[in-house]
């Protein structure tokens, strides 16, 4: 039975840096500035982006880059009713973009976030996106595997003050973007999987520096799948290349107890319709040393199972232990854990 991947190269995962909020404010409220056009050519100063408030000059954005542009991501115009913005893919594979945007107090203070997911998003291309900032929350479900405060998670909220008022521009800027392969995106809802099951993270929980996050899986196709053990998990950094440095426990016992994840592993026939849960449990305790954060973690349910790779943000302290519970059926399901029949039904 196989238990984990091999990693190969060293962690390098990092925190997202924040952004100048305050410049972000003056660059997203002030008008009259030069807007870049289609290809990148200037605008006459003074115009406006579709969403009514003149895009920043490249001086002014050099300024604050993060505030307005990371990874892929730029906006481009903001109104107190909604927001432009682009998405561009580099990579070589299309790409499911999750896009979380702080919106900001008159002082900068971060009030809210708003989450965005932008779906198979082709290799090289830029899609342009509007968001609305007084409509329903976007509908992004769980399956990104968000986590906890201390690392900005990425969550579907909308702005808890109400709508801004009529003529000024909410301070907006982008927090954190993450990306995962469209073939690997998490597929907690909506038609079945071409594997025949979904897998997804949960946004997990967190108290006194221990984190609890769960594996969700469900059988959502026409065949039994057998269940022997525990999952099979990659850890990824920000460029998705393999991490190390980060011992993958099998249970959760050398971390706390009483948390889902030192039960013992077993078999289980998953019969159309049923779920199962394992448990990831690790503390975000920091000592001596740089603190790892692991942002991606590929997951396959069985060794020979599509992988699935979701966003549980590891902020894995100097702990460098991350435990992993064994499959065990998701709570609700009618049927006991039982050992499969050696037809698999």
């Amino acid at each position: 039975m196989r238990q984990f991947e091999k990693t190969s190269r060293p962690l390098t995962g990092r925190r997202p840096v924040a952004a100048a909020a305050a410049a972000a404010a003056v660059l997203l409220a002030g008008c009259g500035s030069q807007v870049t056009g289609a290809g990148g050519t200037p605008a006459p100063s003074g115009s406006a982006g579709p969403c009514g408030v003149a895009l920043p000059s490249p001086t002014a954005v050099a300024q604050a880059p993060s505030a307005l542009a990371r990874d892929g991501v730029r906006i481009t115009a903001v109104n107190a009713a909604c927001a432009e913005y682009e998405v561009t893919n580099p990579g070589t594979e299309p790409s499911d973009v999750t896009v979380q945007f702080s919106l900001l107090s008159p002082t900068g203070a971060v009030k809210d976030y708003v989450t965005e997911i932008v779906a198979a998003v082709a290799p090289g291309a830029t899609v342009k996106q509007r968001l609305d900032l007084n409509g329903p929350p976007s509908t992004t479900g769980p399956g990104s595997g968000a986590a906890f405060p201390p690392i900005e998670p990425i969550q579907p909220t909308r702005p808890s003050t109400g709508p801004a008022k009529p003529g000024t521009a909410p301070q907006l800027k982008i927090a954190k973007v993450r990306s995962v392969p469209t073939a690997e995106a998490p597929r907690p809802a909506g038609p079945c999987p071409a594997s025949g099951l979904r897998l997804y993270a949960d946004e997990g929980d967190a108290a006194m520096g221990l984190r609890v996050l769960g594996l969700h899986l469900r059988n959502c196709g026409t065949a039994t799948v057998n269940l022997d053990g525990y999952p099979t998990l990659q850890l990824l950094d920000l460029e998705h290349r393999p991490v190390d440095g980060v011992r993958l426990l099998s249970g959760g016992a050398e971390i706390a107890a009483g948390t889902g994840a030192d039960n013992p592993p077993q078999k289980i026939a998953l019969r159309p319709g049923e779920g199962a849960r394992a448990t990831l449990v690790w503390r975000n305790t920091t000592l001596d040393g740089a603190p790892e954060n692991v942002p991606y973690v590929r997951v396959r349910a069985t060794p020979d199972a599509a992988p699935v790779t979701v966003t549980p943000e590891l902020d894995l302290g100097t702990t460098g232990r991350l435990g992993i519970g064994a499959w065990a059926r998701e709570s609700g399901d009618p049927r006991p854990a039982t050992r499969p029949s050696p037809d698999g039904n």
